[in-house]
């Protein structure tokens, strides 16, 4: 397992994307924490049920990754496309990138437990924290909003052949339906504040969303403090496979401790499809601008 994984920046410093998780096992301990006010907002939830007959999948088994392209005609481009994710990335090319912004204003916790949904976005088997929908990233000309971030264990991209523990995705969606991916890569290391209203709130239950609307959390928080990225186009890591997705791998990783790693794969662990051939595709490394999107 890669603990610190670094690639070379080659010319100009640049990306990636994906989704999925699979879960079992108990819950980690809830923290001990004063209650509320009495006019503090309380948590809301609310049943997130499947789509009518969406074909079942998962990581491992006879209708694991080797098999999705055969469970429905609709994940055939998970056998057929030339574009998919995630990849190995070892060999990034110097070049240039559509110019790419982004920001992550705070917001309320909106965490769920999925066992298996489809939402248009199918996300399988994760934990998933729901965000409210902001222009919050610029690529280009094209403005993208964040609906979405979720976790896998271990990472789904591999760095000159090696997994990270965990990889964190931030799904964004253009008005005309395109994705963005954001992907970080997480390491062990020391314990990192930022998540802490995250993994105070994991949730056990299945298929259930929890709105807190006294939790609030900085997700720009959770990126790195270094801002470069390899960029590829790619596809989404699970069924429907649906290629035209653009990637932005950020190239530095950010740490959780030892227990914030096993709280989360106590929950939720080897939900991450293999790498996918690369095949005429080529990988470039870029900066990442510092100002809001939409500034």
């Amino acid at each position: 397992m890669l603990s610190r994984a670094r690639l070379p920046v080659i010319g100009t410093p640049v990306v990636a994307v994906a989704l999925g998780l699979a879960a079992c096992g108990s819950p980690p301990a809830e923290p001990t924490a004063a209650p509320p006010p009495a006019s503090a907002p309380q948590a809301m939830t609310r049943p997130v049920t499947p789509a009518s007959g969406d074909p079942v999948w998962h990581y491992e088994g006879p209708e694991g990754p080797t098999q999705w392209a055969t469970l429905s005609p609709k994940f055939a481009a998970c056998g057929e496309g030339r574009s998919q994710s995630p990849i190995e990335i070892s060999k990034p090319s110097p070049g240039t990138a559509p110019d790419l912004r982004m920001k992550f204003p705070p917001a309320a916790l909106r965490i769920v437990h999925h066992e298996h949904m489809a939402d248009g976005i199918n996300n399988g088997h994760t934990i998933q924290i729901n965000y409210p929908g902001a222009d919050a990233l610029n690529l280009g000309e094209d403005s993208y909003q964040l609906v979405q971030y979720h976790f896998h264990a271990p990472s789904e991209h591999t760095v000159s052949g090696a997994h990270f523990p965990m990889e964190m995705h931030f799904v964004h969606t253009a008005a005309d339906g395109r994705l963005a991916v954001v992907a970080v890569f997480i390491e062990q290391g020391a314990e990192n504040a930022a998540f802490a209203p995250v993994w105070a709130n994991l949730p056990s239950r299945k298929g259930v969303e929890t709105h807190l609307p006294a939790v609030e959390v900085d997700v720009d928080a959770l990126l790195p403090s270094v801002r470069t990225s390899y960029r590829y186009d790619g596809s989404l890591t699970t069924p429907p496979c649906t290629e035209g997705v653009k990637w932005v791998v950020m190239t530095t990783p950010i740490a959780l401790s030892p227990g914030q790693i096993a709280a989360f794969t106590t929950l939720v662990n080897h939900n991450n499809r293999p790498v996918q051939p690369l095949n005429e595709r080529t990988v470039v490394v870029d900066a990442v601008s510092e100002t809001a999107a939409g500034s």
